[in-house]
Formats: C-alpha cells, structure tokens, sequence
C-alpha cells in the first residue's frame, strides 16, 4: 500500500530531478561567450577609426574602452613620443601589446629600416611585445605610382609582378630584423593582405606555390610569425580554419575582419567589409581553433568604406564578440 508520505516523497523527488533537468537545460543553451570563457581580452586595430586618435588620442581611446576593448594594436605612433601614447593608453584602461610598425620610414615615424635601437626603446616604453610589418615592400625596379592610380590599385599590380625571389627578399628582411628584435626580446610578425595569395610570378607562369606560401618557407618560425587577417584571407578565396591548421604555430594574432556576401574571391586588395558579425565569416568556427593554434591576440579591424560613423561600427563588432558563445 502506498502511503500518503510515500507519494509525498515520490512527488517532491520527481520535482526536484525535474528542476535539475530545467536547470541543466538551461545551463546547455547558455555557454559562456568566448572570450569572456578563455579570458582574452577584445582588442581593435585602431587604424579602424581612421585619423581620429590623432585629432583627440585621450578622447578616443576612452571611448574605445567605453566599447567594452581592453586591449588595442597601434598602426603607427600618431606623431605622439612613446611614452605619451603610454600615459594616454593606461589612463584609458587599454592594454597595447603590437602595433604596426612600416618596413621603409615615411617621414619621422619608425620603422623598420630606421633607427632600431630607438623602435626596442619605444616599443618597451609602450609595453609591446610584437612588432608587425603591415605590408609586404615594393621592389625598386616595380618603379612608383602611375599617373590617376590609387595606393591599393599599386600594390595590387606591383604585387602581381612579384618573383619568387622577390618573396624570397621579403623572407630575408624580415629574418634579419626578428633576429635583431628578438635579442631585445621583442618578437616581429607579419600581417597579411590579399595580394600575398596569388602565385608567385604572376598566373601565366605556371606553377601553384604563391607569395605566402614562400614567406611561410624561407622565414625562420622562431624569429618571424604571423598575424592573420582573416578577413582578407576570405577576400583571396581561402579558408582561415585551413590555413591555420596548415601551419601549426606560426600564427600569433588575428585580425579579426567580416566580408559582405558577394566579395568576389581576388588576390587584388579588394574586398567589401562590413561590421564583424554582419558578414560571411563563420566565428563560431575560425576563433577556437585559432586560440588552440595559440592565437591570444584578436584584434577587430574594418577596412572601408563604411556604412555608418566609424565609433558605431566599432561598437557594434564589440558587441557582437562580447555576446558571442562557441
């Protein structure tokens, strides 16, 4: 016979596994957004907003914090000394730990081919711990601009005339200043655009092996990693996932960039950005195996045009990464 305690019992322990069950549930299709759960910070290329740090550095690296990015990368120094750019960045709460510094100066701004001893001394003064180089160099005999043609339109067409051996000089450079870097315990990288995808001597000569694949080659992995910009990995037609998985431990940091539908695949510094999370890209996929490649510095970055104020968009790639779960 069952009692009127026994039903009672069954009935309360019933409810319970069933609350468990609920809560179970719930705690399944809640998971803790990325970054927040790996314990890296958002971080954004601050060549996103244009000239705005250089008109109010202070103002727009609170509003950057304000965001919700603890971390940014500096694509130059903004004609400001390093340790005005420290002062600014720690009185806005933002960590800076790469910035990206040119291979051939233009005007006072470091770079590479400059003063090194006075770049180690900033870099330190700053609290960096990679040098990039943004852009692969334009051999003397690819001559300048031509007459009525942009920058990007250049690249693209000294880019498409590169030999293997002008890749394998790229390659050479950067060996010799992530051996001079490293001593002074700095580590360079190298960031990618689209241009590096195509083959090596132009598509007439031939062969499969592009600019990229020879960078990866002839430098030394210890002295010279890379910065993938995912986005214009997609632009060239590429797969990130595949790349990173290709080359494991040669990727430190990641552009974290969206396309638009309808990019057609190119290896022309073409592409159509949009607001990260508002484009093609798959982050749910590409960010872990980028981080279990031993990527620890994601950093949103957004090419124009843009569709609406530059502080919006960033925003809006903040908030997009902040709620994301994988």
């Amino acid at each position: 016979m069952i009692t009127m305690r026994t039903s009672r019992r069954a009935f309360i322990g019933g409810a319970a596994a069933l609350a468990g069950l609920g809560l179970a549930r719930l705690s399944t299709a809640a998971p803790t957004p990325f970054f927040k759960g790996n314990g890296l910070p958002i971080g954004l290329q601050l060549y996103t907003l244009g000239d705005l740090a250089q008109k109010d550095l202070a103002g727009t690296l609170t509003a950057v914090a304000d965001m919700g990015y603890r971390a940014v990368e500096l694509p130059g120094f903004y004609g400001h000394t390093a340790g005005d750019l420290a002062a600014a960045l720690k009185a806005a709460g933002l960590v800076c730990e790469s910035a990206h510094i040119n291979a051939q100066g233009r005007g006072p701004a470091p770079s590479l081919s400059g003063d090194l001893d006075a770049l180690v001394r900033d870099a330190h003064t700053i609290g960096l711990k990679f040098i990039v180089m943004p852009m692969f160099t334009v051999p003397a005999r690819l001559g300048g601009l031509q007459a009525g043609e942009g920058f990007g339109d250049f690249l693209a067409r000294v880019a498409s005339q590169f030999t293997a051996d002008d890749w394998k000089a790229q390659a050479a450079f950067l060996n010799e200043k992530g051996a001079a870097l490293k001593k002074a315990g700095l580590q360079l990288a190298y960031h990618n655009h689209n241009p590096e995808f195509a083959v090596a001597g132009g598509q007439g000569a031939g062969g499969t092996v592009t600019g990229y694949d020879i960078l990866l080659a002839e430098t030394d992995p210890d002295l010279v990693k890379m910065e993938m910009d995912a986005g214009w990995v997609a632009a060239a037609g590429l797969d990130p996932v595949a790349l990173l998985q290709a080359h494991p431990g040669r990727f430190r940091l990641m552009h974290v960039k969206d396309l638009k539908a309808g990019t057609a695949p190119n290896t022309r510094l073409k592409m159509d950005p949009t607001e990260v999370g508002g484009g093609t890209l798959d982050w749910r996929r590409i960010l872990p195996v980028a981080h279990a490649a031993g990527i620890n510095h994601f950093y949103v970055e957004q090419e124009p045009p843009f569709a609406r104020p530059r502080l919006e968009a960033a925003r809006l790639s903040a908030d997009y990464l902040g709620k994301l779960a994988v």
